[in-house]
């Protein structure tokens, strides 16, 4: 069936509600925006949803939330998880809290209990709250650092960590198989609750959470005496952080903690940026203005569904602020948690730090430096969590600490995914040991740098929307991995991966290998003199994505040797 069929469907079946319609009848005369919302499904990945919010198939709407829903209810349904029930969470965006409201009640529908949040917490609540439940799987209702017309849908499993192979298929396949949405269950919420099948979530668990994050302090009487003269300037980005973030801070002893007010509360179309993202300079404008005025040492910023961080330090020599990437800011965090460790005799012998492929290399120097494993999963931190399952399992290794470039890491295993909050306690407790020690982050930054070498790390996006920008995407991949480059930029290429079809090239000795780690549409490229890029579609935005990274013997050559790779790299798109 063709999209203007379906959406004159829509138009006219009796199951569609008179809101829904009265959106699709805008459209009418405009077959392109009929065509964009109707070509396809909203493809559930192996995450679950995101799209922009709105009426139709390939859109978020309470219909695709709710067969999504259907399609994991039948899964926990042949899996008999059903008597151990869903936690479900959701973020502060547009519809959440009625996306969440609908999955609650298709769950309950088909005589799955569902437990939900009273109102909005960060994503790695909802990954604690599901274990501390004994749940057999979670959804939170976000699109994390998307823009405000976006929202989606991630499915969490027992273990706590987003789905993964072959799970995350298995559930695909169950949502894929289901054709007619007149046929997804649902209920009121009174029946559902007089069935004891909707449950809300009580303030044991947030309280159990906050417990969990104060036992990974490594030093609590470097906090007794330092935290209370550290100036923080805290914005949650209209998010979920405010409250979790702001409460763990103040029960450590952090008391100068200034937050944001015109970002303070919840507001799903973050009306003061245009991109509520901790990575984006311009999302700390107003935080930068208020840290000036209170003569802050810290910024810190959390994302709308606090998973990830954003960080500003004080530069004591210039007096300036100070952006940090996602990998500063994790490698900062990372020495002081294995340094400390090391010092007090309680690194264990067999402990690992997880990362992804994309995310710098500056941790391998430090891992090498302490005696820890370092393993590499593929981009997502849903692949981090399935090493912490592992461990558990297998016994190899004894979980130290995870992180990946894109502003996320994890201390501790109280969660499965990355948590913001617990980043923002990690990362004041390195600055109150570095005020200890008479040095700010900045200047802590810089001593890691002289130590373990300038690595330099980059990232190139090009977006393509739409059914065409689907098609020039995946033309783009297609041509690099048939045609692999022997240098770039002058670095010469010596081992080149195609993740999707498990090669591993070593160009230098001629030899043909496999990957090792699950397939995915990634194409990676080692180089000599430390450098590597890697190339993959975005799985959340339509976007194809360049990381780049180089290791310099100073600032300066880092800067020039990522400009030269960088510029390189503009060609491939072409």
């Amino acid at each position: 069936m063709d999209a203007k069929k379906i959406y004159e469907f829509w138009l006219n079946d009796p199951y569609f509600d008179e809101k829904t319609k009265e959106e699709l009848r805008a459209i009418a005369d405009d077959p392109n925006e009929i065509e964009e919302r109707f070509y396809r499904d909203l493809e559930f990945g192996t995450g679950g949803l995101r799209g922009i919010i709105g009426a139709g198939t390939n859109r978020m709407n309470l219909y695709t939330v709710r067969k999504a829903t259907q399609g994991l209810a039948n899964y926990i349904l042949k899996e008999h998880g059903e008597k151990k029930g869903v936690a479900i969470a959701f973020d502060s965006r547009n519809m959440s809290p009625e996306f969440a409201e609908e999955a609650a009640l298709c769950l309950a529908a088909n005589g799955i209990r569902a437990y939900i949040f009273p109102s909005l917490r960060p994503t790695p609540m909802l990954s604690f709250a599901l274990r501390e439940l004994g749940c057999t799987a979670g959804i939170v209702v976000t699109a994390s650092h998307n823009p405000p017309e976006y929202n989606g849908y991630k499915v969490y499993w027992e273990d706590g960590a987003q789905i993964t192979f072959p799970r995350d298929r298995e559930i695909i396949s169950e949502v894929n198989a289901i054709t007619d949405y007149s046929r997804v269950r649902t209920m009121t919420r009174q029946d559902a609750e007089e069935a004891g099948l909707y449950r809300v979530i009580g303030p044991e668990v947030d309280d159990a959470y906050i417990e969990n994050l104060k036992k990974l302090v490594i030093h609590p009487e470097i906090l007794r005496e330092e935290a209370a003269g550290l100036k923080i300037v805290y914005t949650p980005l209209h998010g979920t952080g405010n409250l979790p973030v702001r409460r763990v801070l103040s029960e450590l002893g952090f008391s100068q903690v200034y937050v944001v007010k015109e970002q303070e509360l919840p507001d799903g179309s973050f009306p003061t940026v245009s991109y509520p993202n901790p990575e984006d300079k311009n999302a700390f404008t107003l935080a930068i203005r208020l840290a000036e005025e209170v003569d802050a040492d810290l910024i810190l910023a959390t994302d709308p569904d606090a998973d990830r961080l954003g960080v500003y330090a004080k530069d004591s020599r210039t007096g300036e602020y100070v952006g940090f990437t996602g990998n500063m800011s994790g490698m900062l965090i990372l020495e002081y948690i294995l340094s400390q460790k090391k010092a007090m005799g309680t690194l264990p012998e067999n402990g690992a730090v997880v990362t992804t492929i994309v995310s710098g290399k500056m941790s391998r120097a430090i891992t090498e430096e302490y005696g820890t494993d370092l393993i590499e999963t593929l981009t997502g931190f849903k692949y981090i969590g399935e090493q912490i399952k592992f461990f558990e399992q297998n016994h190899r290794h004894e979980y130290v600490f995870g992180y990946e470039e894109s502003y996320g890491c994890l201390i501790g295993t109280h969660a499965r995914d990355k948590d913001a909050v617990a980043a923002v306690m990690a990362l004041c407790e390195t600055a109150a040991w570095c005020r200890r020690q008479g040095r700010t982050l900045c200047g802590q930054m810089e001593n890691l740098y002289q130590r373990y070498g300038y690595f330099r790390e980059g990232l190139s996006t090009i977006t393509l929307k739409g059914q065409e920008g689907v098609r020039k995407i995946g033309e783009i991949m297609e041509r690099i991995r048939k045609e692999v480059p022997e240098q770039i930029g002058g670095f010469p290429v010596t081992r080149f991966r195609d993740y999707r079809e498990d090669v591993l090239l070593d160009l230098a000795a001629k030899e043909k290998g496999k990957t090792g780690l699950p397939k995915s549409n990634v194409l990676y490229f080692e180089m000599g003199k430390d450098a590597w890029c890697c190339v993959r579609p975005s799985g959340t935005e339509p976007k194809i994505k360049f990381y780049i990274g180089v290791k310099g013997e100073s600032e300066e050559a880092a800067e020039k040797m990522l400009q030269k790779l960088s510029e390189a790299l503009q060609g491939f798109a072409g």
